[in-house]
């Protein structure tokens, strides 16, 4: 276990992540400057690819990191039957739903119903399929649809902020489902879709295009919110949501639905629109 991840366990989670937000916030020219010139340099960010390329325009360092990209940088795959990558990043794993649990890494697993919150929810995707996408500093932190669906209730559940970095996932238990998430549950042509947003240390927050900031609205139980009447629909590589911080999202999908691309696999790049599965 390096350093870092040590620390997480013994570190305010939550104070240092309000002292992120309001760092990330801040419009002061010297703290968005120091901020966007560090993290561009130091990741390799590609300022060619947004909107705005100019890092001196973004009023904060939160505007920054939710950058949009120029028309057609992300394309979705052509084939209509391709379910889309949700977003930029690298996989962490992959792979199919047994037992009702979800392979984190060598020795580490967690249960579907933990992670969603909600047994119930979670035997819908027994047999199925996951894919964990990890976002790093560099990427594009808007996540996007993988298919067309309509959401049907979101749930907040609190936890922990631990890191979600390659070192923490191979040596915190049951990471994803102790982090604080918000999942997001659609319901599509095939059935259910969760997508399900993770915290990470220093996150900031979470926000979806339907509700506007969810996290951090940090509590201490469960809270879900049924959208089923409201008709919220949104389209096959439609935005849905972003992370105000670099983490990580998770696409469940029901069993006898879709195959997985064959080229993904653990530490695999990928990108926004491309193939992460083919419906049957």
């Amino acid at each position: 276990m390096d350093l870092l991840t040590r620390l997480t366990h013994v570190l305010p989670h939550r104070a240092l992540s309000g002292l992120a937000r309001r760092v990330a916030y801040s419009k002061h020219p010297a703290v968005r400057r120091w901020l966007i010139d560090n993290v561009t340099r130091r990741f390799g960010v590609d300022l060619s690819e947004a909107l705005e390329p100019d890092p001196a325009a973004y009023e904060s360092f939160n505007a920054f990191f939710t950058r949009a990209l120029r028309p057609g940088v992300r394309t979705p795959d052509p084939d209509p039957r391709a379910l889309l990558m949700p977003a930029d990043g690298r996989i962490s794993q992959c792979g199919p739903v047994w037992g009702g649990r979800i392979f984190q890494a060598k020795g580490f697993d967690f249960t579907t119903a933990e992670l969603l919150g909600d047994a119930q929810a979670a035997a819908a995707f027994d047999g199925g399929n996951f894919a964990t996408v990890y976002l790093s500093p560099k990427d594009y932190h808007r996540v996007h649809m993988p298919w067309t669906g309509r959401l049907r209730e979101t749930v907040h559940v609190p936890g922990r902020l631990f890191s979600v970095g390659p070192a923490a996932v191979r040596s915190v238990p049951r990471l994803f489902a102790r982090n604080e998430r918000l999942v997001c549950h659609f319901d599509c042509d095939f059935g259910p879709m969760a997508v399900v947003m993770v915290g990470a240390l220093l996150v900031s927050g979470v926000e979806t295009v339907w509700s506007g900031i969810e996290i951090p609205q940090y509590g201490r139980k469960a809270t879900s919110k049924d959208y089923r009447r409201q008709h919220i629909e949104l389209p096959r590589f439609a935005e849905m949501a972003r992370f105000n911080y670099g983490s990580t999202v998770i696409v469940l999908l029901p069993q006898g639905v879709a195959a997985l691309a064959e080229r993904l696999g653990p530490e695999v790049d990928v990108r926004l629109g491309e193939r992460l599965a083919t419906r049957l």
